[in-house]
């Protein structure tokens, strides 16, 4: 296997100094971090272009660029369906979520759970974030580590040393403004490595038209897959309904999302940008299904990990950079510079807002300090969650799981009960402190009894591989059945296996689901919150809402409508006055004709 060339080592080398240069560059301009203001939300100065690529770039990261094509390369364009997830995930937290969270003025997202509830509902839904943030954190440190130390040859945990020092020091250093303008760069970094790896992929495959051949005929252009079966991995409902929540989750209530919302000028930018990240999204996941397609226009079905060249199927992508691509020098480079931005991106988000609500939830409201004692405090805090960071690398290391499903089943998992409990606070007034504690207790049990579970079930290696279809999955990847050939009405999961079987798409919807339902429940058994007693603000007016939007539905057109007030009171007085006269006229004339008889 060959490994890299001085000109991609320079490429790459370029990425670490750039980003650090960004880091380094607003750590001594400007107000220099020197306040938590700044330092956690840029001044509020942020306008939408960066925000948007910021927003997309902070959930994509190398989890995605690597686990996406290797899952199209296994089972075919079905994923590609996640897509249509992006349109309600991104529209209703633009018209629900950012709205209300900017009007009031929030440090942190967990300071509307005080607001709507109370205190220790707010520690409860920051603990959470926290736990779920570091897990994710390990996925994200992990996948380029593993790819250096596939393509270059060097040791991985030094890579994860090295991951884990560049981005730890440039966000403690330069503040959200930093991890902003850094995601810039990085997502410019990401796509062109990315279109590059495809353009010249499509030529080793013999051209774009024999590309598509191949692909074609080897089952990999997927039909909708209407499949209700919750148990299937990947369909259209799994995907993008599914999906939805699970957008919700990352783009509605997480902080370091939230967080990037709130540093925009105005409100009007926090939901433009929103908007903004629709098409970011759509490419991005595009170039990334086209890697796998292209991948087995050059493979076929003669896979790397079935030749055993490879020992994971996490390493396919890197494997194929290296082994299609080796003459074309600093492209290897290039793309593993593109994994490393995309890493890098998710990896700085996470600290910051890790730094961001640990010190605004967990300290501040305890102790009092300066504000210079209080920035200092916030960067040692991110230094702090940046050596944490690697010893979740380690925990990942030990998973067997593709990173694509372990980074989504994460969010899913932690990230669902969290969207039930804000849920439960913005659109029913009725929810307690109460209901709303118990209802994300039993959200977290019933995530992890069925992640957990789900888990353990799919241990045994006893799985049949049979044929592949478009719609089937690779059990490597994911150890769950997957396709409607494969599952028949004998063997189909029933009882406590068939919820250990639930795709991971559901877990989100699941678990929020249940916050809501236990927490609605518990609030009625223990006197629900009456509405004087809800903070103004904190509560979205769904049924005003649902009434204005239905009589905009339903508005008569001009020519049917009513006439206006006043065009009613002469009307209706013309007509008495024409009544009158109409009966004094007939009185004459009986007068008349009497008088003439």
């Amino acid at each position: 296997m060959p490994y890299f060339t001085i000109i991609d080592y320079v490429i790459f080398a370029l990425l670490l100094v750039a980003s650090m240069a960004i880091g380094l560059y607003y750590a001594f301009t400007g107000g220099r971090q020197r306040t938590t203001q700044e330092f956690m939300y840029a001044d509020r100065s942020m306008k939408c272009l960066p925000l948007s690529l910021s927003l997309m770039a902070t959930f994509q990261s190398a989890v995605a660029i690597i686990g996406t094509p290797a899952e199209v390369y296994a089972n075919g364009t079905q994923y590609w369906f996640i897509g249509c997830s992006y349109i309600l995930g991104l529209l209703i937290p633009a018209h629900i979520f950012i709205p209300l969270f900017y009007r009031l003025h929030l440090t942190s997202v967990y300071q509307y759970l005080e607001l709507r509830f109370c205190k220790a509902v707010r520690i409860c839904g920051t603990v959470t974030f926290i736990f779920q943030m570091v897990i994710y954190m390990g996925v994200g440190i992990y996948t380029p580590a593993l790819a250096l130390n596939a393509v270059t040859g060097f040791h991985l945990w030094g890579a994860v040393l090295a991951t884990g020092l560049v981005c730890t020091l440039y966000t403690a250093l330069g503040g959200l403004k930093a991890v902003v303008w850094t995601d810039v760069f990085q997502t410019v970094v990401m796509f062109t490595g990315q279109l590059a790896v495809i353009i010249v992929g499509v030529h080793q495959a013999g051209g774009l038209s024999d590309a598509w051949v191949k692909v074609r005929d080897g089952g990999r252009i997927s039909g909708i897959d209407l499949n209700p079966d919750p148990t299937v991995r990947h369909t259209f409902w799994t995907l993008g309904v599914g999906g939805v929540f699970l957008m919700l989750s990352l783009y509605g209530v997480n902080q370091a999302q939230v967080q990037r919302y709130l540093s925009s000028r105005t409100e009007k930018e926090a939901v433009m940008s929103c908007y903004m990240v629709f098409p970011c999204l759509q490419v991005a996941l595009m170039l990334s299904c086209l890697m796998g397609l292209v991948m087995y226009a050059c493979y076929g079905n003669n896979s790397p990990l079935e030749q055993q060249y490879i020992t994971s199927k996490d390493q396919m992508v890197l494997y194929f950079v290296m082994d299609m691509l080796q003459n074309f020098p600093g492209l290897p480079g290039l793309f593993v510079a593109c994994l490393f931005s995309a890493s890098l991106s998710t990896i700085s988000s996470a600290f910051n807002s890790l730094a961001t609500v640990t010190m605004v939830d967990l300290i501040k409201p305890h102790y009092s300090m300066t504000e210079a004692r209080a920035t200092l405090l916030s960067k040692m805090l991110a230094l702090s969650y940046g050596i944490i960071c690697v010893a979740m690398a380690y925990l990942v290391h030990l998973m067997n799981s593709s990173v694509l499903q372990a980074a989504l089943s994460i969010f899913g998992m932690v990230g669902g009960p969290l969207l039930g409990l804000f849920c439960l606070g913005i659109f029913f007034p009725c929810a307690n402190s109460i209901g709303a504690v118990i209802g994300l207790a039993a959200g977290l049990v019933m995530s992890f009894w069925v992640g957990i579970g789900g888990f353990l079930s799919r241990m045994p290696s006893s799985v049949q591989v049979l044929p592949l279809n478009s719609t089937n999955t690779v059990p490597a990847a994911s150890g769950n059945i997957t396709g409607p050939a494969v599952i028949d009405a004998a063997s189909r999961p029933v009882g406590l296996n068939g919820l250990y079987s639930l795709s991971y798409m559901w877990y989100s919807a699941l678990n929020s689901s249940t916050v809501v339902l236990i927490g609605l429940v518990i609030s009625f058994m223990t006197g629900p919150t009456k509405g004087a007693d809800v903070a103004s603000g904190t509560v979205y007016p769904v049924m005003r809402t649902a009434q204005s939007l239905l009589h905009k539905l339903v508005k008569p057109s001009a020519c049917c409508t009513s006439p206006p007030e006043h065009t009613v009171r002469w009307s209706y007085g013309f007509t008495v006055k024409c009544i009158v006269a109409w009966g004094h006229f007939n009185v004459v004339k009986l007068l008349l004709a009497d008088r003439w008889s």
